[in-house]
C-alpha cells in the first residue's frame, strides 16, 4: 500500500520546501499540504490541499481519514521570538498539535510521525560549545518550554503505546524560497534580501552572537532521512541532535562582502538578544550520525554562496 502524507504547517518556512520534496519522491498525489492559511502557488497547484486548524481534532481525524493518510509531519507551530509575544496561545497550539497528532498514531489511525524540536530546549545552564545530546535542559522562553515538554511526550508516546514518532532538534534554518517566520536566528535569513535589495542591515542580535545554523535543503534532507530509517535504528525518541554549521552577524556579514562589496551591516540589539544568549554556540551530534548516518553538506561559504546566487535571481539583479 502506497504511504500517504500529511504535511501540517506547509506554509512556514520549512513546510513550503518539505511538501515540494516529498512530492517530488512519492508523487504529488501522495502528499496532502495543509495549513491554516493558503499556502504558495506552487504547493497549491502540484497537489492535494487542505485548510487546517490542528488544534481542531475532529477535523484533521476527518482530513486524515479521507486522504487515508499514514504519515504526519507537524510542523506547525509558533516560532520563539513572535512564542513571547503571545505566550498561553504558543503554548497551546504547540502542544495540542502534538497531543491531537499522537493520538492519532497511539489510536493506530496513521503509523508515523515526524515532530520537529528545537536548540530552544537548551538554556543559560547548558554549556555552550559542542552542546551534547543529553545536557542540561533548562529553557527560559515558551517556544523552548513547549519543545522540551514535546520532547518528553514523544519519548512517553513510543514508551508507553508503541507509537512511532521520530524527532530532531533543528538548528537556526536558513533558505532563500520563503520569508522569515519569527524565530530569533531568523537575522540570519532577513540579512541576504536585505543585502541584495538596499546594501544594508540591521542585526537585532550583536556581532558576536555566535548560534548553531544549517542550510534548509540539510533539514529537509535529515529530515527524510530520518523518517526513511528503519525503526529499529533510531535510539532516541525524544529528539535528536543535528548540526550544520555555526557562526555569528559579523562573520556571516563578512562572507556576505565577498559577493556584495558594499554591504554594511550595523547592530540594534533588542529583546532576542536575551534568547539567543541562552541557546548554544555549537551542537555535538555524533549519535545521530552513528544511529542514522546523518552528515550536514553545508558550510558558512557553500551556504552563503547558494543564498546569494538564488536571491540574485529571485530578485532578477
Amino acid at each position: 500500500m502506497q504511504d500517504k502524507i500529511l504535511v501540517i504547517g506547509s506554509s512556514g518556512q520549512i513546510g513550503s520546501e518539505l511538501v515540494a520534496e516529498l512530492r517530488s519522491n512519492y508523487g504529488d498525489s501522495n502528499v496532502i499540504a495543509s495549513d491554516i492559511v493558503a499556502s504558495n502557488q506552487i504547493i497549491m497547484d502540484s497537489g492535494p490541499f487542505e485548510i487546517l486548524d490542528v488544534t481542531d481534532s475532529k477535523r484533521l481525524y476527518e482530513i486524515v481519514k479521507k486522504h487515508e493518510v499514514t504519515h504526519i509531519y507537524l510542523l506547525a507551530a509558533i516560532l520563539s521570538a513572535n512564542a513571547e509575544k503571545k505566550p498561553k496561545l504558543s503554548w497551546d497550539l504547540n502542544m495540542q498539535s502534538l497531543f491531537n497528532v499522537l493520538d492519532l498514531a497511539k489510536d493506530k489511525i496513521i503509523k508515523k510521525v515526524f515532530w520537529p524540536s528545537s536548540i530552544a530546549v537548551f538554556g543559560p545552564n547548558t554549556e555552550k560549545i559542542k552542546t551534547q545530546q543529553y545536557t542540561i535542559t533548562e529553557p527560559n522562553t515558551v517556544y523552548g518550554i513547549s519543545k522540551l515538554a514535546g520532547e518528553r511526550w514523544c519519548e512517553y508516546y513510543f514508551n508507553k503505546h508503541n507509537v512511532d514518532v521520530v524527532s530532531l532538534r533543528y538548528p537556526g534554518l536558513i533558505g532563500w524560497k520563503s520569508n522569515p517566520g519569527g524565530g530569533t536566528t531568523d537575522y540570519a535569513v532577513h540579512i541576504f534580501h536585505e543585502a541584495i535589495k538596499n546594501k544594508k542591515y540591521t542585526s537585532f542580535l550583536t556581532k558576536d552572537t555566535t548560534l548553531p545554523m544549517m542550510y534548509m535543503s540539510d533539514a529537509i534532507n535529515a529530515t527524510l532521512k530520518i523518517m526513511q530509517t528503519d525503526s529499529g535504528k533510531i535510539k532516541i525518541r525524544s529528539s535528536y541532535n543535528i548540526a550544520g554549521c555555526s557562526f555569528n552577524p559579523e562573520e556571516l556579514a563578512n562572507e556576505i562582502q565577498s559577493y556584495i562589496p558594499d554591504f554594511k551591516i550595523s547592530y540594534n540589539k533588542d529583546y532576542r538578544q536575551k534568547i539567543a544568549d541562552s541557546w548554544p554556540d555549537s551542537l555535538e551530534d555524533s549519535l545521530a550520525k552513528d544511529h542514522w548516518g546523518w552528515q550536514a553538506e553545508y558550510n558558512m561559504r557553500k551556504l552563503v554562496k547558494e543564498m546569494i546566487e538564488n536571491l540574485h535571481k529571485k530578485y532578477n539583479c
